[in-house]
């Protein structure tokens, strides 16, 4: 079976699935609306789903073998839409502005495809219809609930949309390092003694030592974290009292930890949690730490991420143009769309001159870009496409994915 072929042939269905999702946005772990419409349509297509905690599950083939899990998140940000679009969430609470709304329509396009080819699998796929993954509790709560267990996935594969921030037909992988960073989100909840704004002296001030602590937390990624390894430490809420002239018994610091190195990780957690604690002491209060997530680094395996891009190089209308720059990043373009930029009438001079005033020379254009551009969007699509065709040239020459850095991109884009 022409695979391909038969996802474009679902592709309005796709497109209505999606739509269908965004518009009904919901956010957290209970999202009834979405949850129900995955299920129908699972049944629609002949499978048999099953509730895995708050999550959806199904399982196709025909027993034995390998497992493969096929993974998809399905909530939205809790944020009110501005897209205008027909289709827009129309609650003012939620919107699906990171593309969950895709990767559920695909996931479901993927187990309609999937089904109707049922008796030719070799072993077995396991669907994963994941919710709150934007506060990190819905992949917990599913493997809680057994999602890998019986069956077992023996690998598991996944996939985020960058609408917006990428044109269609470029695709990105790591095979070699981290490939999301870790978040370990947490809550410093700051005990004093409150007292009237006139008697300071009389009570424990929660809010001076939380500013204290957050200036302290500061320093462990200036001055104790390794600066070849990628650590943030950010303080996004701090919250206080109820009045102006009351210090409150309470103040309250959330904040997330990310880095790319498991050690690093573990270090600055752990200093996390001292320093708030130790900073709560010295100003005679204290500090005590709920961990609200735990999540580690995504690091994918090598041999398993080349055999898939291998399987894509296969497909017929899937032209990989592919560069390895210092981040080992990957570009996989589908050939229909970059055949369609190498042969623009436009591209044929190579002295071209791009009239874009906001646009460094060394920029790559981005659909943001186009979409802004008002006076030239034809050039500035023109201009990506011409990298595109020099770096396809650069590929067919015997380059191959020897690229050591990012000097092809400076003089090239």
């Amino acid at each position: 079976m022409d695979f391909y072929k038969r996802a474009v042939e679902l592709k309005d269905e796709t497109i209505k699935n999606r739509r269908y999702i965004h518009e009904h946005a919901e956010t957290g772990l209970d999202i009834p609306v979405t949850k129900t419409f995955v299920i129908e349509k699972l049944k629609e297509y002949g499978i048999e789903p099953k509730e895995c905690g708050y999550g959806i599950t199904a399982v196709l083939g025909k027993g034995g073998g390998k497992v493969l899990l096929l993974r998809a998140d399905m909530d939205a940000l809790p944020m009110p839409e501005q897209s205008g679009e027909e289709f827009a969430c129309p609650t003012g609470k939620a919107a699906h502005t990171c593309g969950h709304d895709f990767h559920a329509a695909m996931l479901l396009t993927a187990a309609k495809m999937l089904k109707e080819n049922e008796d030719i699998l070799e072993g077995t796929v396991k669907f994963m219809f994941q919710p709150a993954e934007e506060t990190f509790e819905g992949s917990k709560n599913m493997i809680e609930n057994g999602i890998l267990e019986a069956p077992k996935p023996d690998a598991a594969l996944a996939y985020h949309v960058s609408p917006g921030k990428m044109p269609v037909g470029i695709f990105m992988y790591n095979s070699k390092g981290t490939m999301m960073y870790s978040v370990d989100g947490f809550k410093i909840i700051i005990k004093g003694k409150g007292s009237h704004g006139a008697y300071p002296h009389v009570g424990v001030d929660p809010i001076n030592i939380g500013v204290h602590v957050h200036l302290a937390l500061q320093e462990l990624i200036a001055r104790e974290s390794d600066p070849s390894k990628a650590c943030v430490l950010t303080i996004g809420q701090f919250k206080a009292g109820t009045a102006a002239n009351i210090i409150p018994e309470e103040a309250i610091l959330q904040g997330t930890i990310r880095t790319n190195d498991n050690a690093a990780r573990e270090k600055l957690v752990r200093r996390m949690k001292e320093v708030a604690q130790k900073t709560a002491e010295v100003y005679n209060g204290s500090a005590e730490i709920e961990m609200i997530s735990e999540v580690p680094p995504l690091i994918c395996d090598t041999d398993m991420t080349n055999e898939i891009v291998g399987f894509m190089k296969e497909l017929r209308r899937l032209n990989v143009a592919f560069t390895r720059c210092q981040k080992q990043l990957v570009i996989v373009g589908d050939i229909d769309y970059l055949t369609q930029c190498m042969n623009m009438e436009a591209l044929k001079d190579e002295g071209t001159e791009w009239p874009c005033a906001h646009q460094e020379e060394t920029e790559i254009i981005d659909n943001d870009t186009i979409n802004q551009c008002a006076e030239c969007p034809a050039i500035c699509e023109r201009k990506f496409a011409r990298f595109m065709r020099l770096l396809m040239q650069h590929v067919d020459a015997g380059a191959g994915n020897s690229f050591q850095s990012e000097d092809f991109f400076r003089r090239n884009a």
